[in-house]
């Protein structure tokens, strides 16, 4: 199991897991449409560290570049990418809390 540094927190990764499905599970926002490498929709910029692509991507990945759904993590990586906002208005305030 292996580290994934992003811009607000630090997340495992899992046996098996694609860096998409890390992203995803740890409710970070990364858009992505085929979950195959063919658009590249899903491309983050990889600071630092390695992956390795269970199939290589048909959408064209630049330098420092990853395409998430089709790697997994090699090494301790660094990526830029955000946590989810959660987007609420007034009525839906209500809704965040806990019944107890």
């Amino acid at each position: 199991m292996t580290t994934v540094s992003t811009t607000d927190t630090l997340i495992r990764v899992l046996p098996g897991e694609t860096l998409l499905e890390a992203l995803e599970r740890t409710g970070h926002d990364v858009e992505y449409q085929c979950r195959g490498g063919y658009c590249g929709s899903c491309r983050l910029t990889l600071v630092e560290g390695e992956v390795v692509y269970t199939q290589e991507p048909l959408a064209f990945v630049g330098p420092n570049e990853v395409v998430p759904c089709c790697c997994v993590v090699k090494t301790p990586i660094k990526v830029e990418c955000s946590l989810r906002q959660l987007e609420t208005s007034v009525d839906d305030k209500s809704q965040l809390a806990l019944d107890l």
